[in-house]
């Protein structure tokens, strides 16, 4: 079976590469490639690597791309967190070609903080502080996907489908330094009357940030007067990792539907914080399920990143306990257009900070009805 190929290739590929994992990989590298794309998705705890068959199926899984085979899509997504310090931005295409025979996608995203202020020159020679030679500056994180994917079999019981993204990434913390980034990502998808299944394998040849330095004789002379290290050049590496998704929908009704997920983030450079947490394999899960009504109202709920901490009132820091951040969500569906809104915790359940999340997606032209 020809459609099987892609799969033996893109275990054999990954796999091989993980003799590279020796290597030292710095952890949470790259972390803001790990925020999420569109409200629906967030809403749904991420659990979206076997069911994101939209514009956004190219951060989620580049094989669901596939599924955008008659008119193009564009999604847009805002969200402000920690009290409006952090700012992350969303945009992104899917554009069918070869007759709906294949996908092409692009994706942009940022996440920036600004208004950061420069404290460097404060302090002058003589010990006194100049508020007035304090500047701000901005450090932001630019990431560009480009999608391709197609079907290996498109049949009324079964689809399988291919895709893959080539990814740029640029970094700038002000004047003072800038990174640039490359990296692969590979996944495929199955999906059946009910149910869907999906694998990424990210950053397959790892993904390497390389970061110059450019500071000013005046700066290099301030950081050295302060005992500061005064650095040249430096590499970030970012591991694979692997993501394993599988879906099932419950049809109680022509009206009424019911889509349930759960998917696994398993990373591989170093012990982390989660529910299985080893050296240097640790596996992340999430949980969605989502309500369809009348395929125009939406209602979701997700539950991510379970992770041990101390019990509320244990000063002896002695009693752990199991904490995850859950989601809610709700979209609406009118026309060629979809609203998306998700509200999410990005602490944890006894410690909440709680940020609004919007996302808008629509299709040009007209899709036939299923």
């Amino acid at each position: 079976m020809n459609y099987l190929k892609p799969l033996a290739l893109l275990a054999v590929g990954y796999f091989a590469l993980q003799n590279n994992l020796q290597a030292q990989f710095r952890t949470y590298s790259n972390e803001f490639l790990n925020i999420g794309a569109g409200a629906r998705a967030l809403g749904m705890g991420g659990a979206q690597v076997a069911s994101a068959t939209d514009v956004t199926a190219g951060y989620w899984n580049p094989a669901g791309l596939a599924h955008v085979n008659e008119t193009p899509e564009f999604a847009a997504q805002h969200a402000e967190y920690f009290s409006g310090i952090g700012k992350y931005d969303y945009l992104a295409g899917a554009f069918p070609v070869a007759n709906g025979e294949r996908t092409l996608g692009v994706s942009m995203l940022r996440f920036g903080v600004d208004d950061i202020p420069n404290t460097l020159f404060l302090v002058n020679p003589d010990g006194s502080l100049n508020y007035n030679n304090i500047t701000s500056f901005s450090s932001a994180d630019y990431a560009f996907l480009f999608s391709y994917a197609q079907f290996l079999r498109n049949d009324d019981d079964l689809q399988i489908s291919f895709g893959g993204n080539a990814k740029i990434i640029y970094r700038k913390v002000g004047t003072f330094a800038n990174a640039w980034g490359a990296g692969l990502d590979a996944g495929l998808m199955f999906r059946g009357r009910k149910w869907s299944a999906g694998i990424v394998a990210k950053d397959i040849t790892s993904t390497y940030n390389a970061w110059k330095f450019h500071f000013t004789d005046a700066e290099k002379q301030q950081l050295y007067l302060t005992n500061n290290d005064i650095p040249i050049k430096s590499t970030e590496s970012t591991a694979p990792s692997l993501q394993l998704g599988g879906a099932y929908n419950f049809d109680f009704s022509e009206k009424f539907t019911l889509s349930t997920e759960a998917s696994l983030n398993v990373t591989f450079d170093g012990q982390r914080n989660t529910l299985i947490s080893g050296k240097p394999v640790s596996i992340d899960p999430h949980l969605g399920i989502e309500a369809n009504i009348s395929d125009r109202v939406f209602i979701r709920g997700g539950i991510s990143n379970f992770q041990r901490a101390l019990a509320d009132g244990d000063t002896l820091n002695i009693k752990k306990t199991w904490i995850y951040q859950p989601s809610v969500g709700a979209g609406f569906k009118l026309g060629n257009v979809t609203i998306d809104y998700a509200f999410v915790n990005l602490a944890n359940q006894s410690n909440p900070l709680y940020t609004h999340v919007f996302s808008l997606k629509f299709f040009l032209g007209q899709r036939e009805q299923p």
